[in-house]
């Protein structure tokens, strides 16, 4: 039993160990009895030996078993585990700690001896886990959970591991208290077995030999569980002769010092509830599973390490079952929960794909197998065994291999190189296994090293190609074992020739400036990898250090001469000191690119990019150091034959501004494409700038990338020759394998990353070694670097450049041939240039391009000409990027003398004054005169050319010569006469005058007139007028406010001003202006917020005219509420009828038929396919998306994409449109059609008012199209043939979808211009019916034969059929014979006489059934005519009523009564005085004594043995009533009140007996009825357990209920008499009589708040009927004034008087009773509202009445019972009282049926009383929400069903299967009788139990057939209603199979939810014990229950002594003492 649970959860829980010795069991179990077996026992022992190999199996011998001689139930034991070790088992549990005061539980651990039967050496040591002393809140766990043994290769041996708990201890020392709830806070400890073994050997022989003490201290050992023994002296030779002791030795043993371990690991989140061991690489791992289903793996180190590496969620809040169970492998772990088992891995090692994965999951299982690739468990790793080949998870220093070093990073493409790759750790191979490298995807072999690998670069061929505006590609280096990937790395391959077309205007600045170390041949124009080239001067890279010749030059051709010095060390004028270390002679000097080694030196300073986070790195310079002191520097650093860093950045030697372009080599990359940080070159420290390529360049640069080679100049020549268009006569072919060569669409990233190698090839450092003093000068690359002379040259003359050349000496030219070669438009101008070296620079050069006039085309002020300087036929020098000259033409732009003049002085431009044309050209090149004075302006137009006579118009006059600035025509600028204000702002030089207009005073037309300073005036040719415009009306007069409407202004001159300046306004709201014209404007309606009439107002500019008289009104908006049919045909036409409001508003109604393709993927397939589809479509695949019309290739009858059709629509009225549907193609029929209504600008979809519901909402049915139908011929034989059609029959035609969409009323068939009327329209056939007679058709010329008959037309929709021609047939004379027609009139005239003489003698007979057939027919009208009126009204009443309820029921919060109120109600209904109301009524000399002997009762009453023999014994005696058995069950509920969770037990127990008792009897009939105490208890215990339940969730809706019932009754007239209503639920108080009656508001003086007497008071409404008796009426008065005070704090209605205030002294108190009333014989009726003639609004007070009339009621007090109406007095001969009805009219009603439907003395007439069963309905259809929402409260499962329910229902489930009950219907009787039938119908009959109201006995009549159809709703039995039935339960016919099904599912529910536990319940309950326990007085209720102890106290006794375990608890004796106490009885002690 677990401390959280009570002492009456009475569980057995075995736990079992295999001894193997003896082939016996040791067998744990928890000594709790079985339930009703009575008292702890010794039956079931603590601990017990069981026999496995003889019968019966698991028998023990008396001996075999730990001995308790106290009582084992005060101990409570809860085993945990037992495991067997060495020759010993142990078994873990905890108990009480008695010996302790505190009696707290403790945790333990036995041993015993495995071969000792008698348990002699059974010894207990107690265990204690504490936190950390080191922690901030030491604590104590003391709880264990579970515990496992596991081996351990530390210094402490074999570890027993457990998870304990902490909990706080017991309240209380008695037996029956209980351990507080577990705390989550929980803890993980370790022990030693070893030391666990020295400590309970040290309890043991202290024991033995030291009477349990050591020395010098206290008691240690002692004798547990109560036993005569205790610990001795015995010699010490008795260790060894006993150390599994004896019958001599003291047993069982304890110790109290507890074996203490410090917790390893604290959980407080959650409790740990198990734990499993396994041992992994040396080291422990634990498994800890948790009360919330986690799983905890935690590492164990022998060094003490604890770490937990993973938490895995098993079942979400399932606690983990404390058997937690490796498999034999240690691979599997089984995990389990209350209803679960799974098997899970203990480590999922194959989830991680890579190393990183693996390492960093630190798993101690796993591992990265090294050369399988793959992450598992050691012995899973072929050589696993073997040192690296296996890196372990768990190790935080293990790292996965990679690529540290490589001694080159990039290469040039095509040329081998040996590449050492350097992987540390790298595992060894056996005999003819290798390594493999691979670049990106081929593979190159690969040798052994020291530190790594030795590979070589594969041949161009093979290797990616270099992608488009790239110079390299990135390739992934990896080296792999067989097809295992155990390193990689990145490797670039480069390209200088794409270095150098890729380099722009600086393709040798370019390539030196490059990351790649490419070097330039002057000469060759060339950009080269190679360290020399063929011939002519080389200048090396400014960024990578290459070696230095000892020679700079030759003159031999095939010696081409080298240069010594890197460029880069001048450059800019920044030094950089070269290292040159020494190398062995004989190596190799081809240049090798180099990178950046991946450290930097000490002297860098890093920085972090924020926005690539790329390290930029810059080093200090080192100024003063000389090339010269390298060499020792470098060989100090790295020794002889080593590799010095090859720049600056690995020197920092570099300056500190200079940044390089680095990517840092990564060890293991993940794949091709991943991210690379990057560092981009300054321009500054490269010396260039890349610029995009023409077209041309880059389709050279195409033709480059297939081969691997480097690219002669001679074919860069030819691309760069199309590019600059040097040779007009030179084409470019392109090489059609070179452009196969490029992989179409590909896209080229730039490889943004570089690298420079940490060594130079040891072969290139002898080169280095030349004394720095014989160094030849520095190089830079030959460039034109500006231009000298002014770049700014004017068109059409002689103009010459002159720029500034560097270092064109280089090229060894004697003539220095150059030419000029600038780019103008689409040509090139080639000059020739003249070259001169600069006077003092020898390096600098002026370059003269020759005179030449240049021009061009385009209609620009300038254009901007490239200049390139070209080596003459060769090729063209670097040049900067913006070296150009601007070309200027002063014409283009100023084509009159003003604007010519206001030119830039820097032009030059000049005015010249020639014969043919003045222009304006460059001042020095003008050979005429040049004109100073502009002649006069003219002017070319005005706009506009009217405006409002208020002036205030914008006028923009245009033409030349308009002035130079503002200034110029300022103040001189008049239209019409009237001065015009020029704009500054908008002036525009010599073009346009901008300027406003000033108001003219009246209408006046003129020229507009410009004056120019010292220029002469001008004026325009066009007119000005200034108007005067005028509103006159306008059309329609009224729109709806949602605008959209077209509104025609008219008035007189409207075109005033600027068209885009007139704006409308309605009522302040815009009127979009469509057109204008002179005398009418057009404007569309905006949008308003509000109706009604709005003035319009028109803007001229600033100029405001209004409609004068005439107003605009703005309607409500039209809405659409129904639309049908909802179908067409595909061609259209049918008519759909449209219905609303303000329809007629709308001016152009239209319907809109969208056709779009459907959807059949959903939409996340759908983005997903249109992705791809744009992808791989190219640029126009969104656009074929986004098509309207489908495409060209679009198949017939497929929708490609959205069509849409249009059809106007006609206004019928207000509320009816008709439209008709579009015609639409045949895709319609798989396209998703949508229609829409547009009325102006509002729209309403079809689909959302074909059902009716409005302009809202949807759920309609959507508009479809379906096929066209097809009509066949008449004659479909011989269709040239007409018709034959007989006069009389009607004309079927056949035919195929013909009623799929439209009506026989809409079908119009005609012969000619007859009307054919269709009768019959079916799928296949129309039937019509033609005209009489053959109609004509009308002549047409031409016509002639057969076309004069008319033609057969169908009509449907926009379809017309035409069938063929109709043709009437002519009747035919008759051929008849004279004889037979002589005898055919013989006959005839023989039947007319035989049938005559029959016709009178009927007519005779029927006269007199005919009169008394009228007779009864007009009394059955009369009363049909009476029920009609009736129904009407009542159906009016009802409507009425539904609408109004929401608003009139009106509360002020629910007034929930006290839980001691709710319990004494419940608990004891019916008594006038309940015992929770009174005190203890005993003398108070003999109080004290009385109350101990009540507490010993209770204390008795604890005793489950006594308790049941009380109540059985009580009901088997005949005197014991029902109702004395409720009072004693409620008497028993309030004496255990506190204890809660005993009274279950003790209910179950019970109910247990009870069931036995009905299941051998009709178990249906069980808990039916209350017969008996337990089923008063169970009543009782659900209201307890259900009151939380009531006031949060189902008390809301049910008072809602009953607020609404006495409204409604209210409502009504309601007899005071009888108590019949006009307005119930229960048909026997209807009120079967028509009452005339109305409502009257009363004003009711009430006082006010905190006012004194004489204070005025206030005035409330309130409602009442005239009908009301005066109680009534003061009833609804204190309802209606004092509804906002409970019930029982009101005024009670009989001590107040009702006082009607008519005037100042008019004061006059009603009664029911009075003089004035109306006596009639013997009856008196009560006096009524309408018998004072209160008038509506008259005054009334409550006043207290006098004090001789006054009834005292101190409160309102509950009065059990019915409170039933006035009765009469019952005297014969006395009056007899009557309110609304006389008691025997309505008893008379039924007897009047018979004779006439009219009462005695021509009264009015009498309805048949079953009229008025329509008010039920009406009641029932008014309160249907408000018992739909109780239902649903009280049934619904969406929120947490009460623990109490779900806790019963499964003790009602366990029941059933424990005595075989399989029948559904007997499990579902059960729980609707405890449930629906103990507390809900008790309930809901009874509101005054939980609230504090007054129910009526016309409330409780309605309340009563509420309750009834719930519990009919809770019966599976069905319900056969007939006309016979009850109409109480016809009411509900229909509503019943409803809640039937409610309740199904609630059941079904409940069913399926989570056990609700024994420790979950109780604790619920007691918590339910703490809160109310003050609300209950049980010693009043002990002292009751003593009184039936008393009355039946012998029988009581004799019960008690007859059974045997009673008699051994002294439950008799222990009732004498109380009888002796409580009654000083005397008895037998």
């Amino acid at each position: 039993m677990r401390p959280n649970e009570t002492p009456y959860q009475q569980h057995i829980a075995p736990l079992g160990m295999m001894a193997h010795p003896h082939t016996r069991v040791l067998d744990v179990s928890a000594v709790v009895h079985v339930r009703g077996r009575g008292t702890y026992t010794a039956s079931h022992p603590p601990i017990s030996t069981r026999q496995l190999t003889a019968l019966p199996l698991f028998s023990y011998e008396e001996t075999a078993k730990l001995a308790v001689a106290g009582r084992l139930s005060e101990y409570d034991h809860h085993f945990v585990a037992a495991f067997a070790r060495r020759s010993h088992a142990y078994f873990l549990f905890y108990r009480r700690d008695i010996q302790a005061p505190s009696r707290e539980y403790r945790t333990y651990v036995a041993r015993v001896c495995l071969g000792d039967v008698s348990y002699y050496s059974y010894v207990e040591l107690p265990l204690l886990c504490r936190s950390s002393s080191s922690s901030s809140s030491p604590r104590t766990y003391n709880l264990l959970q579970a515990a496992q043994v596991g081996q351990s290769r530390g210094p402490d041996g074999d570890i027993l591991l457990g998870v304990f708990a902490a909990h706080l201890s017991s309240s209380s020392t008695s037996t029956s208290s209980k351990p507080t709830e577990t705390s989550e806070a929980s803890a993980l400890c370790r022990f030693s077995l070893d030391q666990l073994d020295r400590s309970i050997d040290s309890t043991r022989d202290l024991c033995y030999t030291q009477d349990g003490r050591v020395e010098g201290g206290g008691q240690v050992a002692y004798i547990e569980y109560e036993v005569k023994s205790s610990c001795a002296n015995l010699l010490t030779n008795t260790l060894e002769a006993y150390p599994c002791g004896s019958d001599h030795t003291p047993s069982p043993m304890a110790s109290r010092i507890p074996l203490e371990a410090e917790a390893v690991l604290v959980s407080r989140s959650a409790r740990l509830t198990a734990v499993a061991v396994d041992v992994r690489e040396g080291h422990s791992v634990a498994f800890l599973g948790d009360s919330k289903g986690n799983l905890h793996k935690v590492f164990l180190g022998s060094d003490g390490q604890v770490k937990t590496y993973a938490v895995a969620s098993v079942r979400p809040d399932a606690p983990i079952h404390g058997d937690l169970l490796l498999d034999h492998s240690r691979a599997q772990i089984y995990i389990m929960t209350s209803n679960t088992v799974e098997k899970r891995p203990v480590a999922e090692c194959g989830d991680h794909l890579d190393c990183d994965s693996c390492l960093s999951a630190r798993d101690p299982y796993c591992g990265w197998c090294v050369l399988d690739g793959r992450c598992g468990l050691r012995e899973d790793c072929q050589r696993g065994s073997l040192g690296g080949h296996w890196l372990w998870s768990f190790d935080e220093a293990q790292q996965c291999l990679s690529i540290q070093e490589l001694n080159v990073y990039n290469v040039s493409r095509g040329d081998q190189s040996p590449i050492r790759v350097s992987v540390p750790g790298l595992p060894a191979l056996g005999k003819e296994e290798v390594y493999s490298c691979f670049f990106q995807d081929t593979e190159a072999p690969a040798m052994l090293s020291t530190t790594g690998v030795t590979c070589s670069t594969p041949d161009a061929g093979i290797l990616p190609l270099i992608g488009q505006g790239d110079d390299s590609v990135m390739v992934t280096l990896s080296l792999r074992f067989l097809n295992v990937t155990v390193a990689e790395t990145q490797f670039t391959f480069f390209n200088c020739s794409l270095v150098q077309l890729l380099s722009g205007r600086r393709p040798c600045q370019g390539c030196v400036g490059s990351r790649w170390g490419c070097n330039w041949c002057i000469h060759q124009h060339l950009c080269t990898h190679k360290h020399t080239c063929d011939h002519g001067v080389t200048i090396y890279n400014q960024k990578v250090e290459t070696p230095i010749p000892t020679n700079s030059q030759t003159t031999k051709p095939e010696a081409p001469p080298i240069p010594t010095v890197l460029a880069a060390t001048i450059y800019h004028s920044r030094t950089t000191e070269a290292v040159s270390p020494t190398t062995p002679s004989g190596t190799s000097t081809t240049p090798s690119p180099s990178a950046v080694p991946p450290s930097v030196t000490p002297s860098s300073r890093a920085a972090t990019d924020p926005h690539t986070g790329a390290l930029w790195s810059s080093s200090v310079g080192m100024e003063g150091d000389h090339p010269g002191t390298a060499g020792t520097t470098a060989e100090g650093l790295y020794g002889s034959g080593s590799s010095a860093p090859s720049d600056g950045l690995a020197t920092g030697r570099e300056t500190p501004n200079s940044y390089s372009k680095t990517t840092l080599p990564s060890s293991a990359r993940g794949k091709e494409g991943s991210d690379r940080s990057t560092i981009e070159p300054r321009a500054e420290s490269v010396g260039w700038s890349s610029s995009d390529l023409s077209s041309t360049t880059s389709s050279a640069l195409m033709m480059l990338v297939g081969s691997g080679e480097e690219v002669p100049w001679g074919h860069s020549e030819e691309l760069l020759t199309d590019v600059s268009r040097m040779d007009e006569g030179k084409t470019v072919t392109e090489d059609p394998a070179l452009s196969s060569a490029w992989p179409s669409g590909a896209q080229g990233t730039e490889q943004q990353t570089h690298s420079v190698d940490r060594e130079v090839e040891a072969g290139y450092a002898a080169l280095y070694q030349s004394d720095a003093a014989d160094s030849p000068r520095l190089l830079e690359c030959p460039c034109v670097e500006k231009v000298e002379s002014s770049s700014l040259l004017p068109v059409n003359v002689e103009s010459k450049i002159t720029l500034l050349g560097q270092h064109l000496h280089l090229f060894q030219d004697e003539d220095l041939d150059y030419e000029c070669v600038l780019d103008v438009e689409s040509g090139s101008v080639v000059v020739e240039a003249s070259v001169e070296t600069h006077p003092t620079e020898q390096t600098i050069f002026l370059i003269t391009c020759q005179l030449h006039q240049y021009t061009y085309k385009a209609q620009v002020e300038e254009y901007r000409a490239v200049i390139n300087i070209r080596r003459k036929n060769s090729f063209v020098i670097d040049s900067a990027e913006d070296l150009h000259v601007t070309l200027f033409n002063c014409s283009v732009g100023r084509s009159d003398c003003s604007r010519c003049r206001t030119a830039e002085p820097r032009y030059g431009c000049a005015w010249c004054a020639a014969d043919s044309a003045s222009s304006c050209v460059f001042g020095p090149s003008c050979t005429e005169e040049v004109t100073h004075t502009c002649p006069a302006p003219v002017i070319h137009f005005i706009d506009p050319v009217s405006g409002p006579v208020e002036g205030g118009t914008v006028v923009t006059i245009s033409g030349s010569n308009l002035g130079q600035k503002p200034e110029d025509v300022e103040n001189s600028v008049t239209v019409a006469g009237v001065p015009c204000h020029v704009i500054p702002s908008r002036y525009e030089v010599s073009s346009r005058i901008v300027c406003e207009t000033t108001g003219s005073g009246a209408e006046k037309s003129g020229q507009a007139v410009v004056s120019v300073r010292g220029g002469g005036h001008g004026r325009s040719t066009h007119v000005f007028s200034f108007q005067d415009p005028i509103l006159t009306s306008v059309s329609p007069l009224r729109g709806p406010k949602a605008g959209g409407s077209r509104l025609s202004i008219r008035g007189h001159r409207l075109r005033t001003g600027h068209a885009g300046e007139v704006s409308v306004a309605i009522g302040g709201v815009p009127c979009l202006v469509l057109t204008i014209d002179d005398d009418q404007i057009n404007c569309q309606s905006g949008s308003s917020n509000r109706t009604g009439d709005h003035g319009i107002t028109v803007r001229f500019g600033g100029t405001e005219r209004h409609l004068q008289g005439i107003t605009y009104h703005y309607t409500p908006n039209p809405n659409i509420t129904r639309a049908a049919p909802s179908k067409s045909f595909l061609r259209g036409g049918r008519t759909i009828r449209v219905s609303g409001h303000n329809l007629d508003v709308v001016q152009e109604p239209k319907l809109r038929v969208t056709l779009s393709p459907p959807d059949p993927l959903p939409p996340r397939r759908r983005r997903r396919r249109r992705r791809r589809a744009v992808v791989g479509g190219g640029p126009g695949a969104w656009g074929r998306l986004r098509r309207i019309v489908p495409e060209p290739d679009c198949p017939e009858g497929t929708l490609c994409g959205v069509k849409q059709h249009e059809s106007l629509c006609t206004v019928i009225s207000s509320s009816m449109i008709q439209c008709t549907s579009p015609a639409v193609g045949p895709e319609a029929r798989r396209a998703r059609v949508r229609v829409h209504f547009l009325l102006d600008s509002l729209q309403f979809e079809f689909s959302s008012v074909s059902g009716g519901g409005g302009g809202g909402g949807g759920g309609g049915e959507a508009f479809s199209y379906q096929p066209d139908p097809m009509l066949f011929p008449l004659n479909r034989k011989d269709r040239s043939k007409p018709y034959h059609h007989k006069p009389g029959s009607i004309i079927s035609v056949e035919g195929v979808n013909l009623d799929l969409a439209i009506s026989k009323e809409e079908v119009v068939a005609l012969i000619g211009d007859g009307v054919c009327t269709v009768k019959t329209l079916t799928h296949h056939h129309l039937y019509c019916e033609p005209p009489a007679q053959q109609p004509p058709r009308p002549v047409r010329r031409g016509e002639e034969g057969l076309n004069h008959l008319p033609e057969f037309t169908v009509q449907m929709g926009n379809l017309n059929f035409s069938l063929g021609r109709v043709q009437y047939d002519s009747q035919a004379q008759m051929s008849f014979p004279p004889e037979a027609q002589v005898g055919v009139g013989v006959g005839a005239s023989v039947v007319a006489l035989m049938v005559l003489i029959i016709v009178l003698i009927y007519r005779k007979k029927s006269k007199q059934a005919m009169r008394d057939y009228k007779k009864v027919q007009i009394q059955l009208e009369n009363l049909e005519t009476s029920v009609r009126d009736r129904c009407k009204k009542e159906f009016t009443d009802l409507m009425t009523e539904m609408m109004d309820m929401s608003s009139d029921l009106v509360g002020s919060g629910i007034p929930f009564l006290q839980y001691s109120t709710y319990a004494e109600r419940i608990f004891f209904p019916g008594h006038q005085e309940s015992p929770l109301r009174r005190e203890l009524d005993v003398p108070e000399g003999r109080r004290q004594t009385v109350e101990q002997g009540l507490v010993q009762l209770s204390n008795l009453l604890n005793s489950k043995l006594f308790l049941t023999k009380f109540i059985h014994t009580l009901e088997v005696q005949r005197t014991f009533s029902p109702r004395d058995r409720a009072y004693v069950a409620s008497l028993l509920t309030v004496a255990l009140h506190g204890k809660l969770e005993y009274f279950t037990d003790i209910l179950k127990t019970l109910l247990s007996d009870l069931v036995e008792q009905y299941v051998a009897k009709n178990p249906k009939l069980m808990l039916r009825r209350t017969e008996s105490v337990v089923e008063k208890l169970l009543t009782n215990w659900m209201s307890i357990c259900l009151f939380t339940f009531l006031r949060e969730s189902a008390g809301e809706s049910f008072y809602m209920l009953f607020r609404a019932i006495k409204h409604q009754v209210d409502k009504g007239p309601v007899d005071a008499v009888s108590g019949k209503a006009k307005y119930t639920l229960n048909d026997n108080r209807l009120l079967r009589e028509d009452v005339e009656y109305r409502t009257l508001t009363l004003n009711v003086l009430v006082p006010a708040p905190g006012a004194d007497a004489g204070s005025a008071a206030q005035t409330a409404p309130a409602k009442v009927l005239d009908c009301d008796t005066i109680t009534q009426v003061k009833e609804k008065i204190l309802e209606q004034t004092w509804k906002g005070t409970s019930f029982s704090q009101r005024p009670h209605v009989d001590s107040l008087n009702l006082e009607w205030r008519a005037g100042v002294a008019g004061h006059l108190i009603l009664s029911d009773e009075d003089l004035t009333s109306i006596t009639q014989g013997s009856w008196k009726r009560l006096n009524t509202i309408q018998h004072y003639k209160l008038p509506d609004g008259a005054t009334v007070a409550l006043v207290p009445r006098n004090g001789k009339h006054q009834h005292h009621y101190d409160s309102h007090d509950y009065m059990p019972g019915e409170k039933t109406p006035m009765l009469d007095d019952g005297e014969e001969g006395g009056v007899r009282l009557w309110h609304l009805v006389k008691a025997n009219e309505e008893a008379e009603l039924p007897k009047q049926r018979k004779g006439s439907v009219r009462e005695r003395g021509g009264e009015r007439a009498k309805a048949i009383p079953e009229i008025y069963l329509t008010r039920l309905l009406s009641m029932k259809g008014t309160l249907q929400k408000f018992v739909d929402d109780l239902f649903t409260a009280i049934l619904s499962t969406s929120r947490p069903v009460p623990l109490a329910v779900k806790y019963f229902f499964d003790m009602l489930d366990e029941q059933a299967s424990l005595h075989n009950i399989t029948d559904p219907e007997t499990i579902h009787i059960w729980k609707t009788n405890s449930l629906p039938l103990r507390f809900w119908i008790n309930i809901l009959k009874n509101p005054q139990f939980i609230f504090d109201v007054q129910a009526s006995d016309h409330v409780d009549a309605v309340l009563s057939v509420i309750a009834q159809t719930f519990m009919d709703s809770c019966t599976r039995a069905e319900h056969k209603l007939g006309r016979d039935s009850p109409i109480n339960k016809l009411l509900y016919a229909r509503d019943i199979p409803r809640y039937k099904h409610m309740v199904e599912r609630y059941y079904a529910d409940i069913r399926q939810a989570i056990p609700a536990s024994d420790q979950e319940m109780n604790s619920t309950l007691a918590e339910l014990s703490r809160n109310y326990a003050g609300e209950v007085n049980h010693l009043v209720a002990l002292h009751e229950l003593y009184k039936y102890i008393n009355k039946y106290y012998d029988q009581i006794i004799t019960a008690l002594e007859e059974d045997t375990m009673a008699q051994k608890m002294q439950l008799g004796y222990r009732l004498q003492q109380v009888a002796a106490a409580v009654e000083n009885k005397v008895t037998d002690l």
